[in-house]
């Protein structure tokens, strides 16, 4: 059939239905997220790819949607898209605070600062004089540390540097457990158990397993006060291919570690009556329905910063793509500033820096 003779309805056609079709698996997609994403294992391996596909697809959608020839057609497919905008928003990780002056909280009595960060196998693969700069450089008065361990024989490995750190903060109290340490200017009045705790002589690589948040209990000017530092485990293994049974069965396997430990630390907090803080490598995106039972619960602190889209790991083309560090407060607790602080090549995280103050 000769083109120039083929109605301009048919020629059209396919324009139409290809972003009818794109839209409608897009629909799919966001309907199957809200079932899965939280609940079902599998899920988490869709939820990998950067939050901001929440935006970007149907932005792109409703530009190829005003393009469509056939009015009648146009007339449902944008209002439909721009419905499919909306609802995938919220996974998207856009901090919307930052386009309101002042949505910081105001000061609420004596400030101090917390500093939280992935360090990457502490300093076992960078200079220590200058990663122990680095820390102090930070002036916290808090310091929420993970990773305090090296990569050796193809496993997590314990190191002892426990007498460095003091000798390079002697204001501080340190507590450690497994690969967390935390240290404090404020004397620890505390540090209980979060979820089932190992034995007290377990070896290191229990500990390193099972004790996933380490809470302190500080007395700050007379009021105690929690902190949670908080490493979630890892969701996938790199090393394995999508090919093979082994990469889904770790997928599998790291879910449900995942849950135990988001369980014992949403079960803590909700039981802990002091004012608290919760920060750490949650190893959660936006995009991912693991934090929405503490994200409902607690203000998170990224209204206090003025990134748009706040980051913190899988630096791409100079911006970090994926927010998988977080920082989380209950009322009592105003958080005045949060920003991200760049690791200077030293981890794969950038750091958290806080300044907050406690509310009467």
């Amino acid at each position: 059939m000769d083109p120039d003779t083929v109605p301009p309805r048919f020629r059209r056609a396919p324009a139409q239905w290809l972003t009818v079709g794109a839209a409608a698996l897009w629909a799919v997609f966001l309907v199957l997220d809200l079932v899965a994403n939280g609940r079902w294992w599998f899920w988490l391996i869709p939820t990998l790819a950067p939050p901001l596909l929440f935006l970007a697809v149907p932005v792109t959608l409703l530009a190829l949607a005003r393009t469509v020839p056939g009015r009648s057609v146009r007339r449902w497919l944008l209002p439909a898209v721009l419905a499919l905008l909306v609802a995938g928003l919220p996974r998207a990780g856009l901090n919307w605070s930052a386009l309101v002056p002042g949505s910081a909280a105001s000061p609420a009595g004596p400030a101090l600062t917390v500093f939280s960060w992935n360090t990457e196998y502490w300093d076992t693969t960078d200079d220590p004089d200058t990663f122990y700069r680095f820390l102090r450089d930070r002036d916290a008065d808090v310091y929420l540390l993970q990773e305090y361990m090296a990569w050796a024989g193809g496993t997590h490995t314990e190191i002892d540097g426990l007498d460095r750190i003091r000798r390079e903060f002697p204001d501080h109290e340190v507590v450690v457990a497994g690969e967390l340490v935390t240290l404090s200017r404020f004397p620890v009045l505390a540090a209980p158990p979060v979820g089932a705790a190992p034995a007290a002589d377990a070896p290191w690589a229990e500990v390193f397993d099972r004790r996933k948040v380490l809470r302190t209990d500080l007395d700050l000017h007379g009021r105690t006060v929690s902190f949670y530092n908080v490493h979630i485990p890892v969701q996938v293994d790199t090393e394995r291919s999508p090919f093979g049974s082994g990469f889904y069965r770790v997928v599998r396997e790291a879910d449900t570690a995942r849950r135990e430990q988001f369980t014992a630390l949403e079960r803590d907090t909700a039981a802990n009556p002091q004012p608290l803080l919760i920060a750490g490598d949650f190893n959660t995106s936006p995009a991912m329905g693991d934090l929405d039972r503490l994200r409902s619960r607690y203000a998170d602190a990224r209204s206090a910063s003025g990134e748009l889209y706040p980051g913190s790991w899988g630096g791409i083309l100079g911006t970090d793509w994926w927010r998988l560090d977080w920082a989380f407060a209950d009322r009592r607790i105003a958080v005045e500033r949060y920003t991200f602080v760049d690791d200077l090549g030293m981890s794969d995280h950038r750091g958290q820096h806080l300044r907050i103050s406690l509310r009467p």
